[in-house]
């Protein structure tokens, strides 16, 4: 039976969707006809298995407390193996209302107000907010730059813990700078945190995004002795393009910390999930394989035709290429232009929006992220604004 071919092309208009990526520009920012290239959601419909899925549960009518059934959890245990070569348990299993939420509890859960929680910038600036705004103290442990890449800095990491420090946060695959972390990198930072007795709290959202010629690991499978600090938060929102749906997987192997968990669920009243979440996932989980593996190809080749095109037609912006996530990073710095004026030329020159680095971390100055989970021809509409307007640039120079 020849394999089902899945379409990523058809540009699908998602305006008055209540899309926070497409309504955002307009009705924000008063700026309309913009590319919105900034969020991490993609511009693909979610895998027609799991539209299906979801439609068939909405046509029940009955849309009352979910109960959730064993097949869910099945699901996501067949996916770790599968996928990840990680043998995960029915008793190791929590959920949470998104990846977000998930941190923030932990936060809540495992530290106190003034702990320090190590966050290694530049990183997807949730971390930053999950800290700070439940009162404890970010430690910040910056990623370095050489060679064309990003490497964590142990060094660095060693001198910054103290008496008062918890916790660290991992980002891997890491957002924004799109590094997937390899095995020894892994096992140095988890010396580390043995040594010291850090929690370990790694967002692994991205886990599916990874190109070829790169692997993801989750930190927690590299030993018993790990996965007992380790408190794993990932989804099939970033995946399969169902962040609305709210759902997310919270893996927790030491028993201990999995009760303080749920407790601290409970005594928020966030134990009732989503009914339409557990089933997109399950059927995401179940029966998306091919169509990742389609999309994977698909935005490799995003990544590859940008790449050449900021490289011929667009020199002064240097495209960094990602290992994993669907998010790349331009340097931008070679146009001049302040982090104010850059974020404006963008939006109102170019007319496509970014996230500005800087929200990042401070290592980011001059740069945007750069969100390329589009169909090609969409892609294309934008980088030829970003020609134009940078052509324009350079003739009033």
């Amino acid at each position: 039976m020849p394999e089902k071919k899945y379409d990523f092309d058809t540009v699908l208009d998602r305006r008055n969707t209540c899309s926070l990526k497409w309504e955002f520009c307009e009705q924000v920012l008063g700026v309309p006809d913009v590319i919105p290239m900034w969020v991490a959601d993609m511009d693909f419909p979610a895998p027609p298995e799991v539209v299906e899925a979801v439609i068939r549960r909405a046509r029940h009518g009955a849309y009352g407390y979910p109960f959730i059934p064993r097949s869910f959890w099945s699901a996501i245990i067949n996916w770790m193996k599968t996928r990840h070569n990680w043998d995960i348990k029915r008793e190791w299993l929590s959920s949470c209302h998104g990846v977000v939420p998930a941190l923030n509890l932990c936060v809540q859960t495992f530290t106190a107000p003034g702990d320090k929680i190590i966050v290694q910038s530049p990183v997807y600036y949730p971390f930053f907010s999950a800290v700070e705004n439940n009162g404890r103290r970010v430690v910040g442990n910056p990623l370095r730059f050489e060679n064309g890449t990003w490497s964590m800095d142990f060094d660095d990491l060693k001198k910054k813990i103290d008496r008062r420090t918890r916790m660290i946060i991992l980002c891997s695959p890491h957002n924004p700078v799109g590094r997937v972390w390899r095995k020894e990198e892994l096992e140095a930072l988890a010396e580390i945190c043995l040594k010291h007795d850090l929690l370990i709290v790694s967002d692994e959202i991205h886990a599916e995004h990874v190109y070829r010629g790169h692997k993801h690991i989750p930190i927690a499978s590299i030993s018993s002795e790990i996965a007992a600090r380790t408190l794993t938060l990932t989804a099939p929102s970033k995946a399969f393009n169902i962040a609305g749906l709210t759902t997310s997987v919270v893996i927790i192997p030491n028993q201990r910390l999995l009760n303080l968990y749920r407790t601290q669920l409970e005594n928020l009243g966030l134990t009732v999930n989503n009914i339409f979440g557990l089933v997109a996932l399950e059927a995401a989980y179940t029966h998306g394989a091919g169509w990742l593996d389609q999309l994977m190809a698909y935005l490799e080749d995003n990544m590859d035709f940008a790449r050449k095109y900021f490289s011929d037609h667009i020199p002064r912006i240097k495209f960094l290429k990602p290992e994993g996530t669907y998010l790349a990073l331009l340097n931008c710095r070679a146009l001049g232009l302040p982090q104010k004026e850059l974020n404006e030329f963008f939006l109102k020159k170019a007319r496509v929006y970014f996230d500005e680095g800087p929200v990042f971390g401070p290592e980011l100055e001059g740069y945007e992220r750069m969100n390329l989970a589009c169909p090609r021809a969409t892609l294309a509409e934008a980088l030829s604004r970003i020609e134009k307007a940078v052509r324009e640039l350079e003739d009033r120079s």
